[in-house]
């Protein structure tokens, strides 16, 4: 190449030029992802903001946030924000878990409070005041 062909090159990319899986995220931004999250819940948008601030770059999580969007279609509004709702208690920030959850219907149950007592009670469990 030489230096006067550098000069007619321009800085934008081709969209034509990109490979499939790219040109899609060409009109995907942070903004319209949350905006299309408000939309089906409060949580569900905690949710994708969640799982973009996880990643070094937001536009890293954007299939995942796709994919919690589609959900939506297959489960409906309300129980994709009441199992986003329930991921967020449990630290459960991914597709796969969030899919889970709505599987087995765990968006309709409420979640059992945890308890400082030992699991199960009996004879032989001595307990911490055994050794004290």
């Amino acid at each position: 190449m030489t230096s006067g062909h550098l000069e007619n090159c321009t800085t934008l990319t081709d969209v034509t030029h990109m490979p499939a899986h790219h040109r899609f995220r060409e009109d995907w931004t942070p903004q319209r992802i949350r905006k299309q999250a408000v939309r089906i819940g409060p949580n569900v948008e905690v949710f994708v903001d969640v799982i973009m601030r996880q990643r070094k770059h937001p536009e890293q999580g954007y299939r995942t946030c796709l994919g919690v969007l589609r959900l939506a279609k297959a489960f409906g509004r309300e129980r994709l924000d009441a199992a986003c709702s329930r991921a967020l208690e449990i630290n459960a920030h991914s597709y796969t878990s969030l899919h889970s959850i709505l599987k087995n219907g765990l968006d309709r149950q409420r979640r059992e409070p945890t308890t400082d007592g030992p699991a199960i009670t009996h004879p032989n469990i001595r307990g911490a005041d055994y050794f004290h």
